[in-house]
């Protein structure tokens, strides 16, 4: 049974969600502030959490930021802000995906379950290769350990996924539109592009890659991404 943490202040909000997902067969943990989910960090391991972008004692990004600092599992962040930028800092923060508020439940459902999906893919097999190797790089696919000229590098699950597409298709360019579809479900829209730029600067900076001379991660502009063979 897969183990859901839920850190969200609105009992009536994580009632519901609690019916929704405790029919899927997922065990919950639930928080309703800062204080009991770092607790509930602290003593467990989830398999993916939801935090609310808001909470009356500390903000969900900060709870994100405690939790890549050891872990990387899946984060969905709610918020009741719509604007851009309070996704994009989500996003920087570590966070792999987000709804907006009000959302209906069975979306919720479908993206954790597409979030789940590859987080366990990352452990198959792909193309027959287990370990990808390139200038100094290695990215380890059953363990998902990835590190750069020795040192270990701290991805969260869709960057992780994000470099391993790029690398499995080295010498090819990737669009954005294909991108987005090999990491979510979702209809691709317009502002879709927003999030892959933001996991592709936070894997550059990760890298300690240069944006205007990068030796890894290149940009086709008006095109998409690419590692060159």
């Amino acid at each position: 049974m897969e183990k859901i943490l839920l850190v969200e202040d609105d009992k009536d909000i994580r009632d519901i969600l609690k019916v929704y997902l405790e029919a899927e067969a997922f065990e919950i943990w639930e928080a309703e502030n800062g204080k009991e989910a770092f607790e509930i960090i602290r003593k467990r391991k989830p398999d993916l959490a939801i935090l609310d972008l808001m909470l009356p004692d500390i903000n969900g990004l900060s709870i994100c930021k405690r939790i890549r600092e050891k872990y990387n599992y899946p984060i969905i962040m709610l918020t009741a802000k719509s604007q851009d930028q309070d996704k994009i800092i989500g996003l920087t923060y570590g966070a792999d995906d987000y709804i907006t508020k009000p959302f209906n439940p069975l979306e919720v459902i479908a993206r954790i379950k597409a979030q789940l999906r590859r987080y366990k893919q990352y452990g198959e097999d792909t193309k027959d290769q287990d370990i990808i190797y390139y200038k100094g790089l290695i990215l380890d696919i059953k363990s998902r350990n990835v590190s750069l000229n020795g040192g270990e590098l701290k991805l969260t699950p869709t960057e992780f996924s994000i470099l391993k597409i790029l690398l499995l298709n080295k010498g090819q360019v990737v669009n954005g539109e294909k991108l987005f579809h090999l990491l979510r479900e979702d209809e691709y829209y317009s502002k879709s592009t927003n999030t892959i730029t933001v996991h592709i600067r936070n894997l550059r900076e990760k890298m300690g890659d240069s944006f205007e001379h990068p030796e890894y991660i290149k940009t086709v502009w008006g095109v998409g991404y690419i590692i060159e063979a």
